[in-house]
């Protein structure tokens, strides 16, 4: 309950900040864009990080960047995975949202960000035994940092290679967590709401 109430006020802290960035792009002069919006989605494999489990999942998100710095562009993403292949160990599906920071370089557009969130981890098999307990489910907080490269094919359309370490809480191992590797290929959107303002491609 704790943790629902910290990331409710995350994210009205940062609704009110892109809306305070949206009034100000709004009174900046015409032929300006002082905010991106872009969707991304694409296929994840994911090492659980519990006894070699694997998942194939689903990744689609957006971000909200802020065009007001030259080289830097920070923004704020939110992002879900779920899993299409479930493995035979156990399976991970979460939500996450935080801060990005995109450095363009021509075409390639590496960053590097921080989420967290919720995350449910469903044990496979009839559940994972830990002495005399059977665990079918485990709900958690999580979080995420991770880097990445969006290539630009067109102003419009990227090629996504996302990589995320996933840090989460789980009661059958000794040490309560589990660290996962997930890695996402897909394609990203940018919405362009001027036409003639363009952004590192």
């Amino acid at each position: 309950m704790k943790d629902k109430k910290v990331l409710v006020r995350l994210a009205l802290s940062l609704a009110i900040s892109s809306l305070t960035s949206m009034a100000f792009g709004q009174a900046a002069p015409a032929g300006t864009q002082q905010l991106q919006l872009s969707a991304f989605g694409g296929l994840t494999g994911t090492y659980t990080g519990l006894e070699g489990g694997k998942n194939l999942g689903i990744t689609v998100g957006a971000d909200l960047a802020y065009l007001g710095f030259r080289r830097f562009l920070p923004a704020f993403e939110l992002r879900g995975t779920y899993p299409i292949d479930q493995g035979h160990i156990d399976s991970q599906k979460n939500f996450l949202l935080g801060p990005k920071v995109e450095y363009p370089i021509g075409r390639f557009h590496p960053y590097a960000d921080f989420l967290f969130g919720r995350g449910t981890i469903d044990y496979q098999n009839g559940g994972f035994i830990v002495g005399n307990l059977r665990y079918l489910s485990t709900n958690t907080f999580l979080y995420s940092p991770g880097i990445g490269l969006d290539y630009g094919l067109t102003h419009n359309i990227e090629v996504k290679v996302d990589g995320q370490f996933q840090h989460w809480n789980t009661p059958v191992t000794p040490s309560g967590s589990i660290y996962s590797k997930a890695l996402t290929v897909g394609f990203v959107y940018n919405f362009d709401f001027n036409p003639h303002h363009r952004h590192g491609h």
